[in-house]
């Protein structure tokens, strides 16, 4: 029979990345997509801390309420996260995907109809539930346009979207709220939600690397039985494998830091260095800064690693867990230096350094679980690489409220941060070894690392 061009061929397909180096504009731009994505996700956390002051005026509730309000957020948050993680092995990301950005929009509803603290409570809580699971389907969304070996800078792109969110959203929302009055950030954002949902529906696609695990030429270590492929392994040996536990230990690290960072280091650097509130503006956005370099540097050099031939743990594992201990280092060493750039130094890698575990976690986690199971690992991995959220913030007041003195609690606070570093670090750098545990479960290997 004579295939005509307009009819599908029955050929096999060639590799859909092309020759090692190549990548389909499409995967591209899905990435472009899912930065937009994770720029909106942080937009819409920060809206609510950027408006505080005036909506407090205007709805005369105290700081207690609004502590209230803004904590709500987290009520469901991981909750979400596992329950759509385990689902996404049922439904595709680009479905997923919609689906919250929808919910992102019609969270910022409440505070528009009916602005009062129950209304904003439970838009909290809707945006909560519905950003929980969002980093980790949108990474798994974008892994399957990009095999093993070429998962770093996509990953660092990911993430970055985080830091572009808090640069590109801080000074737009606070122009609309200072110009417009503070509903008018949340009208914005639930527009912007719905438009990139639309635009998500029209170009997003799910990637050659699916969740069917299906690979051409795929490999398995030798002296292992490749599993069928689309097996499933018992969620027990996916997620207590020495790999996905120590990634887990990383992001719980950097998790640590961040919520740490976003709410004391500000008023650290008011009460404890002297700095003004442009200084301190100044060096926020230098931290985050370096995060974003590092972001951009370690993991495109982490692929470059792999297709050299480097193993996954060389190439993605030690990076994470040396990241987390740089940054556990500078924490202790800090508070103790003296007023200058020494100390300036010191605190930026404290803060910044530690990003880089961040999207590393998530490739070294997706090494070593099948791919139909991915979305439901990443969506644990994240749910508990996240916990520190829930009690960082509150664990820190109590330690400078206890305190002989603000600055002995500080200390103190950064002490115990630094611990907590130190130990998830060096466990991560002793447990990770994807190459060891892939081979243990029968994972078809597709990278380098693994050959």
């Amino acid at each position: 029979m004579v295939i005509r061009p307009s009819e599908p061929s029955l050929a096999v397909p060639a590799d859909p990345l092309g020759p090692p180096g190549g990548t389909p504009r499409r995967a591209w731009l899905v990435t472009a997509l899912i930065v937009a994505f994770m720029v909106v996700n942080h937009a819409d956390k920060a809206v609510l801390g950027l408006a505080a002051v005036p909506l407090m005026d205007e709805l005369d509730i105290g700081r207690s309420t609004y502590g209230l309000i803004a904590g709500s957020f987290y009520l469901l948050f991981s909750v979400s996260g596992l329950a759509v993680g385990f689902l996404s092995a049922r439904v595709g990301t680009r479905g997923i995907l919609f689906t919250l950005t929808m919910l992102w929009a019609v969270a910022q509803l409440p505070a528009l109809i009916a602005a009062a603290v129950p209304a904003l409570i439970a838009g909290r809580v809707l945006l909560g539930a519905a950003e929980g699971p969002a980093a980790a389907m949108s990474m798994h969304a974008l892994y399957k346009w990009f095999p093993g070996d070429r998962r770093g800078l996509p990953s660092a792109l990911h993430i970055s979207g985080a830091a572009l969110g808090t640069l590109l959203a801080a000074p737009f929302l606070t122009w609309l709220i200072s110009d417009f009055g503070w509903r008018s950030a949340f009208a914005a954002l639930a527009v912007i939600s719905f438009a990139w949902g639309l635009v998500w529906l029209r170009a997003g696609r799910e990637g050659p690397f699916g969740d069917d695990g299906k690979r051409a030429a795929a490999k398995t270590a030798p002296g292992r039985t490749p599993r069928p492929d689309g097996a499933a392994l018992p969620y027990g040996k996916v997620l207590l494998n020495g790999t996905v536990l120590g990634g887990i230990c990383s992001a719980f690290a950097a998790q640590w830091a961040l919520a740490l960072a976003s709410a004391w280091l500000p008023a650290y650097l008011r009460t404890q260095t002297g700095m003004g509130a442009t200084q301190v503006g100044l060096m926020v956005s230098g931290v985050s800064t370096l995060s974003f370099v590092l972001l951009l540097t370690v993991s495109p050099f982490t692929d470059a690693l792999k297709t050299r031939g480097a193993s996954s743990r060389v190439a993605s594992g030690l990076p994470q867990g040396l990241a987390v201990l740089v940054s556990g280092g500078a924490m202790a060493a800090f508070p103790f230096a003296g007023p200058g750039l020494a100390q300036l130094l010191l605190l930026a890698l404290a803060f910044g350094c530690h990003a880089v575990a961040l999207p590393l976690h998530y490739v070294t986690t997706a090494e070593v679980v099948p791919a139909r199971q991915r979305g439901a690992a990443f969506g644990i991995v994240a749910a508990t690489g996240t916990l520190p959220g829930l009690f960082v913030p509150y664990l820190t007041g109590r330690l400078i409220d206890g305190a002989a003195s603000e600055a002995a609690g500080y200390t103190h606070a950064f002490l115990l941060t630094a611990a907590a570093m130190a130990v998830c670090g060096a466990f991560a750098l002793a447990v990770i070894r994807p190459d060891r545990d892939a081979a243990r479960l029968g994972i078809p290997a597709g990278s380098p690392g693994h050959l």
